[in-house]
């Protein structure tokens, strides 16, 4: 009728009482969907006549020629970490040279994710790079479910199903704690990055795996979690000192962390490197401007861009069904911090 708005998948699925998954499963003609379900969303679909914009067609026959860099994160995190401008880069460059453009996606909360949603199942692109990949993100079962070429930077997990790339984050967390004790230091305390991604486990684990391999008890308090923000970085630092006053080093996951943890540890007084070193992690333009300039496990961000678009284009003309996962190995950039 005039005026009334058009059905969407959401409400699809409301209607047939499931998930928008389960809706897109249907949708292309999965079979991980019970018999009940694909009866109520069929039923749903009738009801609403919805019309699915071509999904089968789009995601099997058609081409849009446009591929979708999916970021979750914040517009202040984008703009003030440098990580995700490196894998901005690094894309553009692995696009060059095709004819496919290339859509920048922010997902900042619910309706963002939503929208999305319904932009991926009415196949407006052939295929997703997503970066910043949290444990409890919807969002990769949501592309896994549409049958969509997908990469992710990162992993949710160590058994991640998905194609991904990805940098050896406990290597190099382990390298820049074994710098730490080459230098004498036996307190050494961590900023990890947030526990809900795997980067956070990772570095973290490097972090423990040094302390052992060094002969140095592993002291849980010494390690407390952060966001990758400059703040985060600053409590965690405020954190650690309240524990541990006398620490005498600080591997933070982050050179943004690791800046913020510079400006605290200079509000207490505290000199760098000569009371307490500090490593971060990126080697990013951060950590050679700060004062001291920081030492920091270089991991190829540039690469990693480059690497996930090679595949997805792999993946987009079905030149191989295999997973691909990819470790891009990382190596310790020493400066004056340490």
């Amino acid at each position: 009728m005039a005026g009334q708005r058009r059905p969407t998948i959401k409400t699809v699925a409301a209607r047939a009482g499931v998930g928008r998954t389960t809706v897109s499963r249907v949708l292309n003609g999965s079979p991980l969907v019970s018999e009940e379900a694909r009866a109520a969303v069929l039923a749903a679909i009738d009801e609403l006549n919805f019309v699915p914009n071509s999904v089968a067609r789009s995601l099997v026959t058609s081409r849009t020629n446009a591929v979708a860099l999916v970021i979750p994160e914040s517009e202040s995190r984008l703009g003030s970490e440098p990580y995700f401008s490196a894998v901005i880069r690094g894309v553009s460059d692995g696009l060059a040279g095709t004819q496919l453009q290339l859509l920048l996606i922010l997902v900042r909360d619910q309706r963002e994710l939503d929208r999305l949603t319904e932009f991926l199942t009415a196949g407006r692109v052939d295929g997703v790079l997503l970066v910043s990949v949290h444990r409890d993100d919807p969002l990769p079962e949501l592309l896994e479910a549409l049958g969509l070429p997908t990469v992710l930077a990162g992993r949710r997990f160590a058994d991640e199903p998905l194609n991904h790339v990805h940098s050896d984050n406990a290597a190099g967390a382990a390298e820049a704690v074994r710098h730490l004790l080459e230098r004498g230091r036996r307190s050494i305390g961590t900023i990890t990055g947030p526990l809900d991604m795997d980067v956070g486990h990772s570095r973290l684990r490097g972090w423990r795996e040094a302390l052992a391999a060094g002969g140095l008890a592993v002291d849980e308090t010494l390690a407390v979690p952060a966001d990758f923000t400059e703040a985060g970085g600053r409590r965690a630092m405020r954190a650690l000192l309240e524990r541990h006053p006398s620490l005498d080093a600080v591997f933070a996951a982050s050179d943004v962390m690791a800046a913020g943890a510079l400006g605290e540890l200079r509000r207490g007084g505290l000199r760098v490197p000569e009371d307490v070193a500090l490593v971060g992690f990126d080697d990013s333009i951060v950590a050679r401007h700060t004062d001291p300039p920081l030492t920091s496990v270089r991991q190829p961000v540039e690469e990693i861009g480059r690497t996930i678009t090679r595949l997805l284009l792999q993946e987009i003309n079905r030149r191989g069904s295999a997973r691909h996962r990819v470790v891009l190995p990382t190596s310790l950039i020493v400066r004056e911090s340490t």
